[in-house]
């Protein structure tokens, strides 16, 4: 079974990058295992530190990982703090760490119009700097996303739509089947 791993940006439980997520993982049902990562629980990048479990367990789980799916909101023009520190923690050693040749999907959040494009496109250049392969597809931007949460869930179908198709061309990259959710269009 093709295991993913999310990554939401934003550590509030209530945010639309979680609901992005919760719907998303809900949508793949039983054809993917589906594991959402807390990157809230990491110390602050500092390289004197080591061996902290929480930092191990982080990496493991990228390690373990078929593929990572990145939910940002855009914060000032970028990525929030909280996930560059987490993707710092897990960038070393500088070429060679566990997101070397690891296939990630991004997807962006915002509250306004623009939907997170500034921060998709810097968490793509970072990515990239880390020898990441970070899917190419129509960018999935969820605009005034906030509005588009119900019951702590993504609920506009046609977002979720556009989204699942670009998830499911991803998740053929990776060997995987994606078939359990009928709005899921195969392609």
């Amino acid at each position: 079974m093709t295991r993913l791993l999310f990554i939401p940006g934003s550590l509030r439980e209530a945010s639309s990058s979680r609901a992005t997520v919760g719907a998303l993982a809900q949508g793949l049902g039983d054809t993917v295992e589906s594991t959402v990562a807390n990157i809230g629980a990491l110390p602050h990048y500092n390289a004197d530190l080591s061996d902290d479990p929480h930092v191990g367990g982080f990496i493991k789980q990228i390690a373990d990982a078929d593929g990572l799916v990145f939910v940002t909101p855009e914060y000032n023009f970028s990525v929030p703090g909280v996930l560059k520190n987490a993707i710092d923690w897990a960038s070393r050693p500088a070429y060679a760490s566990v997101f070397k040749a690891k296939p990630c999907f991004v997807i962006s959040v915002s509250g306004g119009a623009l939907g997170g494009v500034r921060a998709q496109a810097h968490l793509k250049y970072i990515l990239n700097g880390m020898l990441a392969e970070v899917f190419t597809c129509q960018e999935v931007v969820i605009t005034q996303a906030n509005a588009k949460v119900k019951d702590g869930q993504l609920s506009d179908e046609t977002v979720l739509t556009f989204a699942e198709e670009h998830l499911s061309a991803f998740l053929k990259t990776l060997g995987a089947s994606s078939g359990a959710n009928p709005r899921m269009t195969q392609g």
